[in-house]
């Protein structure tokens, strides 16, 4: 066993270890865990290039994770704010809701932030129409758009380390 098998071994442990903590981070929804799973997939290449050990097909995988990450960034939002604006949710009471989640998490932690943007959203809602129960409704959907959310984020954050593996072990 060379000592670069050894620091390989060490690079592919270490990456396999940031994309599973990328992967459960998606339970947050205001924790950036698609991004940190390219960022580290991006690492792992700048490596490769470095060693002479990047192809084609390693290039090829590296942009199919590149896409997920762009594409679940996007639809991990839209499918939240699609499912409130169903329920004629206004974006005002949208952004509050985001807004209450991020500010949770930056100054508390993601933790609170799962708890800050369906509060903000219910708070803003009732400020609005004055009725707790079409509140409870609009943070139901957001709920529910959460869960599907996040359904889509778990599903594209298994692909990126599905490709990711196939870079790196085939």
């Amino acid at each position: 066993m060379t000592f670069d098998f050894f620091l390989q071994v060490i690079l592919e442990t270490f990456t396999l270890f940031i994309l599973i903590v990328g992967l459960l981070g998606l339970i947050v929804p205001v924790f950036p865990g698609l991004t940190i799973m390219w960022l580290v997939t991006l690492a792992y290449a700048l490596v490769q290039v470095a060693k002479g050990d990047m192809t084609g097909w390693d290039w090829f995988l590296f942009g199919l994770i590149t896409l997920l990450m762009i594409v679940g960034n996007i639809v991990d939002n839209l499918i939240i704010a699609r499912k409130m604006r169903d329920q004629y949710i206004p974006w005002r009471s949208i952004l509050i809701a985001f807004a209450a989640g991020i500010i949770a998490s930056l100054f508390l932690t993601p933790l609170f932030g799962l708890v800050a943007a369906p509060l903000g959203l219910f708070l803003a809602e009732v400020s609005r129409l004055k009725d707790r129960e079409a509140a409870i409704a609009s943070t139901k959907a957001y709920m529910i758009g959460w869960g599907w959310a996040l359904s889509a984020r778990f599903i594209i954050g298994f692909m990126i380390i599905g490709f990711w593996m196939l870079w790196a072990w085939l």
